[in-house]
């Protein structure tokens, strides 16, 4: 199947906000026609193939229109008014990126700050990108970069333009991750040949990064406190520990999600004493020998007193461990063993990381930075919002809607309320200020870390109030999914742990994906949805490790909710497939996680099928998907209630009654009651393309069209299954 394709006349783009930041505007329904949402990557092809991010063109902008900068335009090969070709590329996270640029900026601009400037960019090699952040849309922290720009090149920095020299992934666009080792490419930065002078650069590069008031470190003040503990005894009261016994040997591993703050915390408590730190993926990147004689310098540098912090570490030092990983865990043994010497490393994917760094010679400490709880984003929000003009905004509501954002996902939703707040301030003579809905706004662009590269279900703003009919089915999802969410102190005062999962059945297109999405907005849950057999895989162990991970991105958002659909193909009776047991490894996983060793806390497992009697018995007992929800097939009273919602936004005429439709139409799930009106109206603009409204006769000839798909012998089999349980 190709993809589709646009062609669009090429508009300069003269947004103070898009300058040089490598993003296209397109009109909504470009968007919607290439299948995309804002912020996804687009192909431009002009004289030139290029990538970039789209986002959405201000009102008035005519539907066949692309914005660029004049930047992205020299890319492509185009000129204003000339036609461009619009289509939807994969772009995969940048390993490595490398770029030229100027004298200046190649002895000026280190590689941490160069990675910071170009985050969540699309480059491809050959294309001119300028230091001006993107600052826009999920997965962007770009205030670090434009200070530390400010302080080290100037002003000229806004006007300085780089080159793509190299990407790995080759072969087609890639983006900056926050885990991208980006840097100067060969023959752009000076080498200095002389020992002395490369580890004086190497403290001057740490020394240049800024770092918070422990303070200001919301949600994190405990382990702020521990992390000081230890210092304060290995580095100021070394002989009081020797004299009971204990080795003054100081060793931390700083875990937690991705944009968390691990990093942010170490430099706060580190700020008062000599820090070298070294970047993980920009030295990860390097060649064996570099990345030792990198490390080497570094211990060198500390050993005569200070902390050595090593950011990332996992790209460092690998689970798949090389051979000079064991002489660059030497080196680091050699900082660890020295006097006034403490070791601190982070890490977002400990799992990932050389198990021989977690030893008690090295990393014998460990500290865990969670998610922040609703308390802690609003704290975070009032923060991040302390000195900007605001109005009747309620940070309550925004926090709640919230769950799986980080501190990095915070800052980049003000980033994009400010920039909503600053476009209509543009229009109005009043003084700008950030209002709620701009935040609301926000909330309906940016996406948490913790759920980037897992399938969300549309929510919206339906809710469970704006589900028709099924009194019993909403009353037991909620005292199974929101009341454990919602009130845990009622569940921890009776003594009782709430339930762990949920089934519900019934015949298809009976509303169960809908009943979902209205649960998870009632509940401001993130939910991960997995459908059918999507976790199979022919290799051995990847299909338990897609469960484990699934099960790990959940707990990482939490409140949250993952959503099995069509769970009878991922969960069927062990013994009775022939898929060489991956079934069968599958459901154990899958068992595992639900009630293991370790538990499951503000999650919500909830499946789905129309065939329970084929899912594994062990999967349905207590402790599991313990509560099996009935969603039944429609009345004529919840038919009424299902044709007026999808009625709302259909000019029906007077002559269509609703109420003896609902009557006449035995049989029909909620899908086909929804699937009729719709054909109705297909069949007015066969009747008149001009149609106004649709008429009792559109609907006649659209019931010749759409037919009952409820099968009465599976419903009968259903029914019975409900009532033996």
């Amino acid at each position: 199947m190709t993809s589709p394709e646009l062609a669009l006349t090429v508009r300069l783009n003269t947004s103070a906000a898009d300058t040089r930041r490598g993003v296209v505007r397109l009109h909504p329904e470009a968007l919607a026609a290439l299948g995309l949402r804002e912020w996804d990557a687009i192909a431009l092809v002009g004289a030139r193939r290029t990538a970039a991010v789209a986002g959405v063109a201000p009102a008035g902008t005519p539907t066949g229109t692309a914005l660029l900068d004049d930047v992205t335009m020299s890319n492509a090969g185009l000129s204003e008014n000339t036609s461009v070709v619009v289509n939807p590329v994969t772009v995969y996270g940048g390993r490595t990126v490398t770029v030229s640029g100027s004298n200046l900026a190649v002895t000026s601009i280190s590689d941490v700050t160069l990675r910071q400037a170009l985050l969540g960019k699309v480059l491809t090699v050959g294309d001119t990108v300028s230091l001006l952040p993107r600052d826009l849309g999920p997965g962007t922290s770009t205030a670090p970069a434009t200070q530390a720009l400010s302080r080290t090149f100037g002003v000229a920095w806004t006007s300085e333009l780089l080159t793509v020299t190299g990407v790995d992934p080759a072969g087609g666009p890639v983006s900056v991750q926050p885990n991208t080792a980006v840097g100067w490419g060969e023959g752009t930065r000076t080498v200095v040949s002389s020992a002395p002078a490369r580890l004086s650069a190497t403290v001057t590069e740490a020394a240049a990064v800024p770092s918070l008031p422990v303070e200001d470190l919301v949600g994190a003040h405990s382990q702020a406190a521990k992390l000081t503990e230890w210092l304060g005894l290995a580095l100021d009261e070394p002989e009081l520990l020797r004299k009971l016994g204990a080795s003054p040997h100081l060793g931390v591993l700083v875990t937690g999600p991705g944009g968390v703050g691990k990093a942010t915390l170490a430099r706060s408590v580190l700020a008062s004493r000599r820090v070298v730190e070294l970047d993980g993926p920009s030295v990860g990147a390097l060649e064996a020998g570099a990345r030792l004689q990198r490390v080497t310098a570094a211990v060198d540098t500390v050993r005569s007193g200070g902390a050595l912090l090593i950011t990332d570490i996992d790209a460092l030092l690998p689970a798949t461990a090389e051979p000079v990983s064991a002489l660059i865990l030497d080196q680091l043994r050699r900082a660890v063993d020295s006097a006034g010497v403490a070791f601190v490393a982070t890490s977002a994917h400990p799992e990932s990381t050389d198990t021989r760094l977690r030893g008690q010679d090295l990393c014998d400490r460990e500290l865990a930075l969670t998610l922040p709880d609703g308390a802690t984003r609003r704290a975070l929000l009032e923060l991040l919002l302390r000195k900007v003009p605001t109005d009747g905004i309620a940070l309550d509501a925004i926090a709640a809607r919230s769950p799986g954002f980080v501190v990095a996902d915070l800052a980049a939703l003000c980033r994009e309320a400010a920039l909503r707040a600053a476009s209509r301030a543009t229009r109005s003579p009043a003084e700008p200020a950030l209002t709620q809905d701009d935040l609301l706004g926000a909330l309906d662009v940016i996406r948490p870390l913790s759920r980037s590269g897992s399938e969300e279900l549309a929510i919206g703003s339906l809710t469970l109030d704006d589900v028709g009919d099924m009194v019993e089915t909403k009353q037991a999802l909620t005292e199974a999914v929101l009341w454990p969410l919602q009130h845990p102190d009622s569940f921890a005062r009776l003594g009782v742990d709430p339930p762990r999962g949920v089934l519900l059945y019934g015949p298809p297109g009976c509303g169960k994906t809908y009943l979902v999405r209205a649960l998870a907005s009632s509940g401001h849950l993130s939910v991960h949805a997995v459908k059918g057999a999507e976790l199979m895989d022919k290799w051995v162990g990847a299909s338990e490790k897609a469960v484990r991970e699934l099960f790990q991105r959940a707990r990482d958002s939490a409140p949250s909710l993952i959503f099995l659909d069509e769970v009878d193909a991922l969960a069927p009776r062990r013994g009775q497939s022939s898929d060489s047991g991956v079934s069968d490894r599958v459901v154990a996983a899958l068992l595992t996680e639900l009630d293991g060793v370790e538990p499951l806390r503000d999650v919500v497992v909830l499946g789905a099928t129309n065939r329970p009697d084929l899912i594994d018995p062990a999967l349905l007992r207590p402790g599991r998907l313990e509560r099996l929800v009935f969603v039944p097939p429609p009345d004529a009273e919840a038919r009424r209630a299902i044709l007026r919602t999808a009625g709302k936004s259909v000019p029906l005429a007077d002559d269509v009654d609703l109420d003896a439709l609902a009557e006449d139409l035995d049989g029909y799930s909620a899908a086909d009651c929804s699937a009729l009106l719709r054909e109705a109206a297909l069949a007015a603009m066969r009747r008149s393309i001009d149609a106004a409204d649709v008429t009792a006769d559109d609907v006649a000839a659209a019931r010749e069209k759409v037919r009952p798909s409820l099968d009465p012998e599976q419903v009968a089999h259903l029914k019975a299954y409900s009532e033996s349980r």
